[in-house]
């Protein structure tokens, strides 16, 4: 193995976890080799992810400590990409739910036999059966079973039980080998696992019988009924491994989303080189060749249009159902199916970097990640298994010394039923499985959503700020009007140019908007020096010998330069809702330049959904105060603030942080991005600049407003999934275990069968994944 270098992560293939207690298990010890700087489990995934802190520890040292912890692990395959690792998961939950399915079909045939062939073995009067199912089928069958086949209890009692005893025995070996190995394997490692309580449950059951079968003497001496308990260990296993079978089907539809969006990339590619149209693998495109896309054909790679026209169905990523319209110019995206036109593009975006790639690294780490809700989980997971054996000991002592009608059967199955009906894999599904599936909703609808911690803080906000250029407006802003001042030493055409000229080198949205302008008048445009940029500020330059700025007027008169001259123009265009940008010339001030962008369609919809949501809105925009506050008015926007640079913005989150509000920040340029870093969720629009999409937690690639509220709502209902979740998970086991160590005994003389706890610890895992299924298909509000 190559030692792992500094930062770099080391990812693992985990076989054997079964619960939260064992999640937990692996994660400390890989934490605990020398060397790591982070280790995630995934129990979801049966992976681990393993940050180093850069010295020689090698994978070997992991691999080991997760076999020392009492689990197989292999260290993933470069070579194996992520949506064959997927398929491959995928595959590995359905073949073992049908195992799971198969067997205990088999082993629960197998208990319905033994219980009916035990009913000869069994006490009848003062020292009937210390199980309250089996007492009342023996009630019901054994008189039924004289009737019909007398000839079963004049077998003889030591064949019978020998006989039923190696029946048992192999069918709990082969039924449920891997769940003993797994977990008297914990023990020997220092730990211990759901599959610890059910083999302690079951092997007591199992033990207790065969000593009943081969020291007969010992129980009779004693006063101790003989009963044969081999029915329950069959019974118990059974259910188990049926709800094993079950979670494993269900784990199997929640990484079916990520599965399928990575079975949309295409394997092959149809490139141009040296003039010749070639057929070769999609991973052997580069960066700049020319991909040519025929009719019906899904898209290999990212890419710009070159040539032709056609249109694309993008709804697979954006979640937009309307094909879209592409010509030259327009941007492509791996995955997402061409129409009937073809098109030749040029490859712009490869492997990871690919938009489809990001959506799945993102619904990936979504799945790793750790919702700070399920940090409760996690810690009384860590404890719970051995509490439980704790309180089944504490159990049995409490029956045989203190009760009544102490009988030793009787202790021994209140004690068994602790174990079984103790369920540490409900509470470790409880959150893991609500978050990926509402990362696939998410996906779905053209939201990704960087892990559970921000799908939780999401659904605590209290008040959301909006950028204004490009987020709220289009983007897309239009020269509408110049005015140059007395000072101004060029006519309006030659101010235009070296406002361009200037602005050539700024990524603002208002700088296309002047740059289109003079190119619409076929302006020439000069060399640019001395260039320098305020993000959030203004830019400026030497055109031709002039020393030009552009910008805000706080920019300028930072420099300053007066520009009080044009204050009555520039309250004008505010009021217009235009953006007055100030331009000076050698020190003086020299033009006034309207600048007016379209507000998007969806805006107005979205400040409504938002407000009926009881949610506040805010808008912190770069552009003047007057400005801002007429974009507010129209849109029902409650708060405006203007001219503010990036540091002013990032200040206004934290302000209003500081008031107690839990704030959203919506952006999509490089000067909101810090506003993004900052803010409790930081959502970026799929148009915006790379630095907004990286910083925030919310990418919307739909490039559509209403996706903030759409966010939101998925986040409450994702929480109140996960506290359902949790409160049944806590519950089924707060009063689970006390009922099953008889607490309703005394007042109401019931008792709680193993195979019934054994069959309510199955059913509760199995809830708790198909209550998280349910978030795919709940209707948004």
């Amino acid at each position: 193995m190559n030692a792992a270098s500094a930062g770099a992560e080391v990812e693992l293939d985990v076989r054997g976890m079964t619960c939260a207690s064992c999640q937990a298990h692996v994660q400390r010890s890989l934490q605990a080799v020398p060397g790591v700087a982070e280790a995630k489990v995934d129990l979801l995934a049966g992976s681990a992810t393993v940050r180093m802190r850069g010295t020689e520890t090698h994978a070997d040292a992991l691999l080991a400590a997760v076999h020392d912890a009492g689990y197989e692990a292999s260290e993933r395959r470069p070579d194996v990409d992520v949506a064959e690792r997927e398929r491959q998961r995928e595959q590995e939950l359905a073949s073992e739910a049908r195992r799971g399915f198969v067997a205990s079909a088999l082993v629960l045939a197998l208990g319905a036999v033994a219980m009916v062939a035990s009913m000869p073995l069994m006490s009848h009067g003062d020292h009937a059966s210390a199980d309250p199912l089996l007492g009342w089928v023996m009630e019901v069958l054994d008189p039924a079973l004289r009737r019909g086949v007398p000839w079963l209890y004049q077998i003889d009692r030591d064949v019978l039980g020998f006989g039923l005893a190696s029946l048992t025995a192999l069918a709990m070996g082969f039924g449920g080998g891997h769940i003993y190995r797994s977990g008297f394997a914990a023990v020997r490692h220092g730990s211990a696992n759901m599959h610890t309580l059910v083999a302690i449950g079951t092997g007591a059951a199992f033990l207790w019988s065969l000593a009943a079968v081969s020291a007969p003497t010992w129980f009779e001496v004693r006063g101790i009924a003989r009963d044969v308990y081999f029915e329950a260990a069959l019974m118990i296993l059974g259910f188990v491994l049926l709800g094993g079978a079950l979670e494993a089907r269900a784990k199997g539809r929640t990484t079916a989303d990520l599965r399928a969006l990575l079975d949309l990339s295409p394997k092959r590619a149809r490139v141009l080189r040296d003039g010749k149209e070639l057929d070769v693998d999609a991973a052997e495109v580069r960066l700049g060749d020319t991909v040519v896309l025929r009719p019906g054909e899904r898209v290999p790679v990212d890419g710009e249009v070159v040539d032709g026209a056609s249109s694309l169905d993008e709804s697979m990523l954006t979640g937009e159902s309307m094909p879209v319209a592409k010509a030259a110019g327009d941007h492509v995206f791996g995955g997402t199916q061409n129409a009937r036109g073809s098109l030749r593009y040029r490859a712009t975006a490869l492997g990871s970097n690919g938009v489809l790639a990001r959506i799945a690294r993102v619904m990936q780490e979504a799945r790793a990640s750790t919702a700070p809700m399920q940090s409760l989980g996690d810690r009384i997971s860590a404890v719970f298994v051995p509490a439980v054996v704790v309180a089944s000991i504490a159990t049995f002592g409490i029956w045989w010394y203190f009760a009544e009608d102490a009988v030793l059967g009787r202790a021994l199955f209140a004690a068994v039923a602790v174990l079984i009906i103790a369920c540490p894999c409900a509470m470790g599904l409880a959150v893991p499985t609500a978050v990926v599936v509402a990362a696939g909703r998410g996906a779905r609808e053209g939201i990704l959503v960087k892990g559970g911690e921000a799908l939780e803080r999401a659904a605590g906000i209290t008040t959301v700020a909006f950028d204004k250029t490009g987020t709220l407006t289009l983007g897309r802003p239009k020269l509408s009007e110049i005015r140059l001042s007395t000072a101004s030493p060029v006519d309006e055409s030659e101010m235009l140019a070296l406002v361009a000229a200037v602005e050539a080198r700024s990524e603002h949205p208002l700088a296309e908007a002047l740059l289109d302008a003079a190119r619409q008048r076929n302006l020439a445009l000069g060399d640019v020096t001395e260039f320098a940029a305020e993000v959030g500020g203004g830019v400026r330059g030497t055109v031709n010998g002039w020393h030009v700025l552009v910008g805000q007027r706080t920019y300028l008169e930072r420099a300053g330069i007066e520009c009080s001259v044009l204050d009555d123009m520039a309250a004008r265009f505010a009021e217009q809702g235009s953006t007055a940008v100030h331009v000076s010339v050698d020190g003086q001030v020299a033009a006034l330049i309207a600048v007016r962008d379209r507000l998007r369609p969806e805006a107005s919809e979205t400040i409504a959904a938002l407000r009926r949501m009881g949610l506040r809105t805010l808008l912190l925009s770069g552009d003047q105060p007057a400005a801002a506050r007429a974009i507010a008015r129209e849109l029902g926007i409650e708060d405006a603030r203007g001219g503010l640079v990036a540091e002013q913005k990032l200040e206004a989150i934290r302000e209003l942080q500081a008031q107690g509000e839990r704030v959203a920040m919506v952006g999509d340029g490089i000067n909101d991005g810090p506003a993004l870093v900052a803010a409790d969720i930081g959502v970026a629009l799929g148009t915006g600049n790379d630095v907004a999409l990286e910083a925030a937690d919310v990418n919307l690639l739909r490039n559509d407003l209403l996706g903030v509220p759409r966010v939101l709502e998925l986040s409450r209902v994702t929480r109140r999934t996960m506290v359902q979740n949790l409160a049944w998970a806590f519950a089924f086991n707060t009063l689970g275990i006390p009922i099953a160590a008889g607490a309703l005994y005394p007042s109401f003389g019931l008792l709680l069968s193993p195979v019934i706890a054994g069959a309510a610890m199955a059913v509760s895992s199995v809830l708790v994944v198909g209550n998280s299924l349910r978030l795919a298909h709940v209707p948004r509000q």
